[in-house]
């Protein structure tokens, strides 16, 4: 079992916003600018130490626009002492090479996904040659990546890549099984105990979220197993049944409650940061 049994406190992860669903239908989603950073402050004030970024154009679309992806880190950066990552996925139709180009915006953190999976109705592609180049970029950019698992088979391509390239700048390697997307591995208890026996020795801390009705039961194992939660609007529209959620805060502090009670309290950014090892890119 992963090293991080042993913790005594839990990185809350909030992923706002996404690339799948609509402002339209979603109204309560942050997808502007000043929705994003407001969205970050009350976060960072509920309990989340880190915050995952997928950046939308001024028609709300998922973008990759560097202008705006370096808005973004640099709004919420100035706003909070949150470990700013940006998602490397965008949406599941943005073309490899222009995914590459996320790393410019200069984020603390990117996400890797560690293969090619299902995606709903689409097929989310990482192939290898993709994975080793974000790999590299990032170690040469001194950018720390969250290893994004939504396959067990994902786990072994995570141990070939660092059998290929070596640790992540700084020297840590933090896993996130994303569960429960439709086409991909199930948000289950058993499954998640599953990954995490496969996972590697160098893994030192790992994080989970389960999509939709998987979300409470995957954060529920993460705990009780030793790991991390990830919670956010991208992955759960829905509070509780019939009880839409208004805002990204409410299952931030949902989380930060129930790890709370089982002695598992959330973890400053400044533990944050040690535990991932990120270079701080904050101004003086």
């Amino acid at each position: 079992m992963s090293p991080a049994r042993t913790v005594a406190s839990t990185l809350i992860t909030v992923a706002p916003t996404g690339a799948e669903s609509a402002k339209a239908e979603v109204p309560a989603l942050p997808t502007t600018p000043e929705e994003l950073v407001e969205t970050a402050v009350a976060c960072e004030q509920a309990g989340a130490a880190l915050i995952h970024i997928h950046v939308r154009d001024r028609a709300h679309q998922p973008t990759l626009d560097p202008v705006l992806l370096k808005e973004a880190v640099d709004g919420v950066r100035e706003a909070t002492d949150l470990v700013v990552q940006l998602s490397t996925g965008g949406a599941v139709t943005d073309p490899l090479d222009q995914r590459l180009t996320v790393l410019d915006a200069d984020p603390d953190s990117c996400s890797l996904t560690c293969g090619t999976t299902n995606f709903g109705d689409g097929v989310f592609l990482n192939p290898w040659g993709f994975m080793v180049e974000l790999y590299r970029q990032a170690q040469e950019r001194e950018v720390v990546p969250e290893f994004e698992i939504f396959e067990l088979g994902h786990v072994h391509a995570l141990r070939r890549l660092l059998d290929e390239c070596g640790l992540p700048f700084g020297g840590k390697v933090h896993v996130d099984f994303v569960m429960g997307v439709p086409g991909a591995m199930p948000g289950t208890p058993e499954v998640l105990l599953a990954g995490v026996a496969m996972l590697p020795a160098e893994v030192t801390s790992w994080s989970a979220t389960g999509i939709g009705r998987a979300h409470l039961p995957v954060l529920a194992t993460a705990l009780s197993a030793g790991g991390h939660l990830r919670v956010g609007m991208e992955d759960n529209l829905m509070y509780a049944k019939g009880q839409p959620v208004s805002h990204n805060r409410e299952l931030v502090a949902r989380a930060a409650e129930i790890a709370t009670l089982l002695q598992r309290p959330p973890m400053s950014t400044t533990e944050a940061r040690a535990a991932l090892a990120v270079k701080d890119r904050r101004a003086r």
